[in-house]
């Protein structure tokens, strides 16, 4: 029976935002190939119970309280990497022998305790994490965090480059990362994000509205919502809908100030489909360029049009899928065409999509080099 560790940054259920969508279903995907999952998870507040559908797909699961300790901000360990620090953890590594496949960076301060273990060590490369992090500070309007950042991309410049050697294998999710580490440690495998879509849906031709989703706590998302806004302002005749359970009184207020823009909650992966399934067109931004967004994959299988920026995905056979503007001036003229257009694009996706990008074929992969002997 082949065993695996796998240690995540959080709690992977629900499935509802980008690294963490990756984490749940290469769990599912690699379980249903018969691979016994011991989950490891770095928390806030240890749950009370395990849901059925992680339960189903893991051996057994660890909880890990993280740190809290605001000290940690000086240590010379990243900080988001700090804190999901814990000798119980190092206790259930040792008490099962199998490979360990660490969930991003940040789940790696215990490697240093683990150079005389027998473990085989594999990494998720979910980020540059220098890169993620100097793009926050960027986008955050909040001098203090903007600082905090700064000074986390900084940190993980030296971090990154000290671990990557370390590990057998690195899983990169995009071409831009991977010709990144392979070019650095050699040890490089570009394996793209799990997303648990199955099958792309077969749609009507017209939607009811536009729509933006996601998590609007990050400055990311933030800063690419208040540009939507501003956009929608000068297009009355077009109703957009900002899908997210995660928005400050600031961003409630400024929606509910604009007629045509409307709030809804997401709650659910259920209601995120069908939110998806009646969309018209789906506007998706980034000002990070750190390869394919997750949320791509789940407007692609389950809606219309996605009319994405450049830093949405990095790979030319999803490109190809999208309406594309280089700025916000573009966006809206994408906007403008896409409105009056019938959607018939599901055989084209399907084929794409089905045949290169299934979490099947990617699990499949990742046994092979975890348990090539």
């Amino acid at each position: 029976m082949k065993e695996l560790h796998i240690i995540s940054f959080n709690y992977p259920y629900p499935p509802s935002y980008g690294g963490i969508i990756d984490v749940y279903y290469k769990i599912k995907a690699l379980s249903d190939l018969g691979i016994r999952i011991h989950l490891h998870c770095f928390v806030d507040k240890i749950p009370v119970k395990i849901d059925p559908e992680v339960e189903e797909s893991t051996e057994n699961v660890f909880f890990y309280e993280k740190k809290k300790n605001l000290l940690l901000y000086f240590s010379k360990i990243p900080f988001a990497a700090v804190i999901r620090d814990s000798d119980l953890l190092l206790k259930n590594l040792e008490s099962i022998q199998a490979p360990i496949l660490f969930e991003g960076l940040q789940t790696t301060s215990i490697i240093r305790f683990l150079k005389y273990s027998r473990h085989k060590l594999y990494l998720r490369h979910h980020n540059n994490e220098t890169e993620y992090y100097k793009g926050l500070s960027l986008s955050e309007k909040n001098i203090f965090k903007k600082i905090v950042y700064r000074i986390e991309s900084l940190k993980y410049k030296g971090y990154q480059k000290k671990l990557l050697k370390k590990f057998e294998t690195v899983f990169c999710l995009s071409e831009k990362e991977y010709n990144e580490v392979e070019a650095y440690s050699g040890n490089a495998r570009l394996v793209h994000i799990f997303h648990g879509n199955p099958s792309v849906r077969q749609l009507d031709r017209k939607g009811n509205y536009f729509l933006f989703h996601g998590d609007l706590t990050t400055a990311d998302n933030k800063k690419a919502l208040i540009e939507t806004l501003d956009l929608f302002k000068t297009l009355p005749q077009y109703k957009l809908v900002v899908a997210s359970d995660r928005a400050s009184e600031d961003i409630k207020r400024k929606i509910s100030a604009v007629e045509n823009i409307t709030l809804v909650p997401i709650r659910t992966t259920e209601n995120l489909h069908h939110l998806l399934e009646n969309a018209h067109a789906n506007i998706l931004i980034s000002y990070q360029n750190s390869g394919t967004k997750v949320k791509l994959f789940n407007t692609l299988y389950n809606s219309r049009f996605v009319i994405i920026n450049g830093s949405i995905t990095d790979d030319p056979a999803l490109k190809d899928l999208c309406l594309y503007g280089a700025d916000m001036a573009e966006i809206r003229q994408q906007i403008i065409a896409s409105a009056e257009k019938d959607y018939n694009d599901t055989e084209k996706r399907k084929q794409i999509l089905e045949n290169t990008h299934s979490d099947h074929a990617k699990a499949e992969e990742i046994v092979k080099i975890i348990f090539k002997n």
